[in-house]
């Protein structure tokens, strides 16, 4: 996984207006990734509504937030319009920006073993380096948290 320090990799992914997104084009301003397992489920909506909900704030800030998973920009879309999401979400259909950040990883369920994205936030200063990675994360509360420490870089 990418840590604290590193320069951020780039990457072009498109996002559900149809256009492509370069993160390196955001800079000189903050960058918040946000990577979560699938649209619409429990933990994945719940994290996309905190974070919409906040999304004012993060703009304050000068920090775009931006939401990355494996599903389709089509899927995006309905996400986005059943929720009234504001965040960006973006498609990594084949997988390549997952494993770039090290979030692409083995997940055990039930006693079944398969490959799936580690839920994990990326805090990237306005340089391109990264200044903080939540691994793991728990959603109750973690969009507040970012926010905290977004205003400090």
């Amino acid at each position: 996984m990418i840590a604290t320090g590193d320069l951020a990799p780039d990457f072009t992914l498109p996002r559900t207006d149809g256009r492509d997104l370069t993160l390196s084009a955001l800079r000189p301003g903050g960058v918040v990734l946000y990577f979560y397992p699938r649209d619409d489920t429990p933990g994945c909506t719940r994290e996309a509504l905190e974070f919409t909900a906040l999304a004012h704030d993060f703009e304050a800030a000068g920090v775009a937030v931006l939401g990355i998973s494996r599903d389709s920009i089509a899927k995006h879309g309905k996400f986005t319009a059943k929720h009234g999401l504001s965040v960006e979400l973006l498609s990594d259909a084949d997988g390549a920006v997952c494993a770039a950040y090290g979030v692409w990883v083995e997940k055990t369920l039930y006693g079944r073993t398969s490959m799936g994205i580690q839920r994990a936030t990326f805090l990237i200063a306005g340089d391109g380096r990264v200044a903080r990675v939540w691994p793991k994360v728990r959603v109750a509360g973690h969009a507040a948290e970012v926010l905290q420490v977004a205003r400090a870089i």
